[in-house]
């Protein structure tokens, strides 16, 4: 198959710009007057090789990846239902030796890896987390094995701080305590090791930006799309107003999203939004009133609140106010 490659270069002889391309051979030829003005091109594109009957296409082989102790690139000696295929006991047992030599690793650092690539596959589906992410933890963790960085603390701890390295690389909002829910090890152990980590390695991540969690939070919450707009501006005022800095980013998106759902009317308790952002009811509420305070939120939902009906403090409310004072003074 040939085609034209358009306006892209131009014939050194006759200066034609009518050009073929040549898949097959890897040629560039001038349709004019014949020249080969380029040859033995490389192919870059896929290869796709077909050895069964069929309209499948079956790839010349898996691409690299960082998610495995050898890239990928070990093939293997069977699958376990060949077996019935040999038709001897001696062949089998020779399949069984050989699959099993097969699957062996030789050093150290390859029985980490595979090891260490299956815990952070389990915890990366369970944080449901996208393919581009898994491929960095892995690659932290690749460099952090070869330094020798792994020694004195557990496998575990160290796969949870490369996956939270890799997702504040990406602005992909996941707490410490999601982490640690996932991998069952402690937060204050995956904080110390992400620490260690980011020293010895020299990688600088910029803070979590409190309007990365927004989205999820009140997806979550089953909040409406002008809600979470209203809390962007509101965490957008407060960046202004540097309520951000030294405080979580949970914090303050939980709290900012709490304030919008007040003031469009969709009301949720802070244990729901608490439960929602992984924190207590005080975090929710200190970060509430910072809000209320620094932004001047309190007189909208003052508003709001004499705008609907039986809000108030109705007079039955004062009369029990009073009977109590009295009693207290019969006492005395």
């Amino acid at each position: 198959m040939t085609r034209p490659l358009g306006n892209i270069k131009k014939c050194p002889e006759c200066a034609s710009i009518n050009l073929i391309y040549d898949e097959h051979k890897g040629e560039i030829i001038c349709a004019n007057c014949g020249l080969v003005i380029e040859e033995k091109m490389i192919d870059l594109g896929q290869e796709w090789r077909q050895f069964e009957e069929g309209q499948k296409k079956g790839r010349g082989g898996a691409p690299l990846t960082m998610q495995k102790f050898d890239k990928g690139l070990t093939t293997n000696v069977g699958e376990m239902s060949d077996i019935y295929q040999l038709g001897s006991e001696k062949k089998t047992r020779k399949f069984l030796r050989l699959k099993k030599w097969q699957e062996r690793v030789s050093t150290s650092i390859e029985r980490n890896l595979r090891l260490a690539m299956a815990e952070l596959r389990r915890v990366a589906s369970y944080l449901n987390l996208p393919n581009f992410v898994k491929e960095e933890a892995s690659r932290v963790y690749n460099v952090v094995l070869q330094r020798g960085l792994v020694r004195g603390r557990s496998m575990e701890s160290v796969v949870s701080s490369c996956i939270y390295a890799a997702c504040r690389t990406y602005n992909i909002p996941r707490t410490l305590d999601e982490i640690s829910a996932a991998s069952e090890v402690e937060r204050k152990e995956i904080g110390r090791t992400y620490r260690f980590i980011m020293r010895k390695l020299k990688i600088k991540i910029n803070p979590s930006n409190p309007k990365d969690y927004i989205s999820r939070f009140a997806s979550i919450l089953h909040l409406s799309p002008k809600t979470q707009n209203e809390a962007l501006k509101i965490l957008k005022k407060a960046e202004t107003s540097e309520l951000t800095s030294g405080r979580g980013p949970a914090g303050i998106a939980a709290a900012g999203l709490y304030v919008a759902a007040l003031l469009n009317d969709e009301k949720k308790t802070q244990r729901e939004v608490a439960d929602v952002a992984g924190i207590t009811e005080v975090t929710i509420r200190n970060r509430y009133k910072e809000l209320l305070e620094k932004l001047n939120i309190e007189d909208k939902l003052r508003v709001k609140e004499v705008e609907e009906p039986g809000k108030g403090k109705g007079k039955g409310k004062g009369k029990k106010v009073k009977k109590v004072k009295k009693i207290k003074k019969k006492k005395k």
